[in-house]
């Protein structure tokens, strides 16, 4: 590879870090070229891009980057694959479920919306985090409960404001 091929490399690689908000780095190596297909395919389905990478230029566009990436340049040792997703759980699912059949990929580290995890131990951890439109959802059931409250005490009461008051302060008591 020559340097100018290096340099666009690393260019094209310090985008993909800026436009990517959940990056995760694994370790693949070990897989055949069926298991390796199999798992680009399951990226493919879960919206993940997954890209396999030189750990020095993966290092250069990390250090080219605007974002603080910690500790996680510490861990690109051996082979080492990217996975980019709009949602930050959605690499975690896909390995965990990748390892009901196979023991790789392994996780090496994450950066998750600024948030860095380093080790395989930290895969639950990631599953587990929800998605910002899960996390909406939640919100918007949180503030429909009060509103349904009012509107049931609306409808029992017949719609008399002492009504409403007694039926208000029975549901508070």
């Amino acid at each position: 590879m020559t340097r100018e091929e290096k340099s666009q490399v690393i260019e094209e690689l310090t985008a993909q870090l800026a436009d990517s908000d959940n990056i995760y780095l694994t370790d693949i190596s070990g897989l055949n070229a069926g298991t390796t297909s199999d798992l680009r395919r399951a990226c493919y389905k879960a919206n993940v891009k997954l890209n396999v990478v030189k750990n020095t230029l993966l290092t250069k566009a990390m250090e080219a980057s605007d974002k603080d990436f910690g500790e996680l340049p510490t861990v690109l040792k051996g082979n080492t694959s990217v996975m980019y997703s709009e949602t930050g759980n959605a690499p975690a699912k896909v390995i965990k479920n990748f390892r009901k059949k196979s023991e790789k990929p392994l996780l090496k580290g994450a950066f998750i919306e600024e948030a860095i995890y380093i080790g395989d131990d930290q895969l639950d951890t990631l599953v587990d985090i929800k998605s910002r439109e899960e996390l909406i959802g939640e919100i918007i059931t949180l503030l429909q409960s009060p509103a349904k409250n009012v509107i049931s005490a609306l409808k029992s009461s017949g719609g008399t404001i002492a009504g409403i008051v007694k039926t208000l302060s029975e549901k508070e008591g």
